[in-house]
């Protein structure tokens, strides 16, 4: 069963060089909204397996990529396609809009 894959930087790159569209949830422990978003983040892991790359990042302990897309609140979601970002929404999401973002840049 496919899971939403936990993103440091290396594992980053590589995911955004993968050729794959991909989903990154920017979040946190300590965030509620995180906490409420994370169900929804990996059933789309496991709908778009073998599709595009659900990801997962912690703010705390990553720093230097929440500076790199400025992250400044949690939960950031953004969709890259061929390593570029083409979407970016802040705040928990319904499950339809994620979804269907994420199918228009497969």
């Amino acid at each position: 069963m496919a899971k939403a894959v936990t993103l440091d930087k290396k594992k980053f790159n590589e995911v955004l060089n993968s050729g794959k569209t991909v989903l990154v949830d920017f979040w946190a422990e300590w965030c509620g909204p995180c906490k409420m978003i994370a169900p929804t983040v990996e059933e789309l892991a496991v709908e778009f397996d073998n599709k595009a790359v659900v990801g997962k990042v912690d703010v705390d302990s990553n720093p230097e990529l929440s500076a790199q897309y400025g992250i400044r609140s949690i939960p950031a979601l953004m969709i890259f396609k061929d390593g570029k970002l083409v979407d970016r929404m802040v705040g928990v999401q319904p499950k339809s809009v994620l979804k269907t973002k994420l199918e228009a840049n497969l």
